[in-house]
């Protein structure tokens, strides 16, 4: 073997949605947080991004985290996420495979039945409660940095489908959130490539109409992601306590694909809406089901404030599943070091 770079990749999922965990081969990244250290791998080495997640390495659904010491006392460790098009400041599902692989590789100590840690993400420390069986651990909670709504019922001019009246809100990531009734569909896996074109087309739009600034850090990005939101429905909560509610989503990840799981952020998203629209109570409960069927147990753990804007602090959990150990190389003849993307499964070429 003659490679000039190898990664060390252990290959998981949260409820169905990719997320590569690289445990090795990057070493330590400059940057005294991990949103530095985001912004050092975006302006320069996003070569490895583009190593991990185009083709031929890579794939439209893959999503990947650098696992990387934290400087922050109170932090077990750090995690820099990386998308298609993006490096969010935070995603749930990525969240889960991070702890997931930490635990179950044993590069931190799993204790059982919980194991209590803190992660920091590019969005600022995340609390993590995993519980764990044989080894193995069964279910990831996160508590994520507060999600708040920047605007609740406004009109969006989109082509083709006219004027659209959408929320706007931070999970994480931001939403542009629409009602799946105004658009008459079903949220169903039949309906995916639709979905994926009508978000795009709606993202981009709101993006334009509608600039949104992060009060507490300016240079996370303003609205990229689209979710559909589906009907609330009431089913039986705890004992003597709130009925439960459940609802479908589908969140349009760019360049234009489903996101597999219910989608942490995009649940932290609808949670910050639908307490602002008074739908939702602190301590409720709160199940979101993704486009194939998988689910999120979510509640607001508590209320806050994030500039001029109230906000929520979301919990979400699920589970995750390693997949595969490999070690990713990069011959140095190899035509494609930074791979490459086709419109046929990228939407468009990147």
């Amino acid at each position: 073997m003659r490679w000039k770079r190898v990664l060390n990749v252990v290959d998981c999922h949260a409820e169905g949605e990719v997320g590569k965990v690289v445990v090795g081969g990057i070493g330590d990244v400059p940057g005294e947080t991990m949103f530095d250290k985001r912004v050092h791998l975006e302006t320069e080495a996003d070569h490895l991004r583009k190593l991990l997640l185009f083709e031929p390495r890579g794939a439209a659904v893959h999503n990947a985290n650098i696992v990387l010491p934290s400087r922050h006392p109170d932090a077990d460790m750090g995690f820099v996420i990386l998308e298609s098009t993006e490096y969010p400041a935070m995603s749930g599902s990525n969240t889960m495979c991070v702890a997931t692989v930490l635990l179950e590789t044993g590069m931190l100590p799993m204790t059982e039945p919980v194991t209590e840690l803190t992660l920091e993400a590019p969005a600022g420390l995340i609390k993590v409660r995993c519980e764990c069986r044989d080894g193995k651990v069964v279910s990831v909670r996160l508590t994520n940095q507060p999600a708040f709504v920047y605007h609740l019922q406004v009109p969006v001019e989109v082509p083709e489908l006219g004027t659209l009246t959408v929320d706007i809100a931070y999970g994480g990531m931001t939403y542009v959130v629409v009602d799946h009734r105004a658009l008459g569909l079903k949220l169903v896996p039949d309906e995916a490539r639709d979905l994926c074109r009508l978000g795009q087309i709606i993202k981009q739009a709101a993006a334009e109409q509608y600039t949104v600034e992060h009060p507490a850090n300016s240079a996370i990005p303003g609205i990229t992601q689209t979710l559909f939101a589906g009907d609330l429905h009431e089913e039986a909560g705890e004992a003597g306590g709130l009925p439960a509610l459940r609802s479908r989503n589908a969140v349009v990840v760019s360049p234009g694909r489903i996101d597999r799981s219910p989608c942490g952020t995009g649940t932290s998203a609808r949670l910050a809406v639908l307490h602002a629209k008074g739908r939702i109570t602190a301590g409720q409960t709160f199940l979101h089901e993704s486009l194939i069927g998988t689910v999120f147990d979510s509640r607001i753990e508590a209320t806050t404030v994030v500039g001029a804007y109230e906000a929520v602090v979301p919990s979400i959990a699920g589970g995750a599943w390693i997949t595969s150990l490999s070690q990713l190389g990069l011959d140095p003849t190899d035509p494609f070091p930074e791979g490459y993307t086709l419109s046929d499964t990228w939407m468009r070429a990147l």
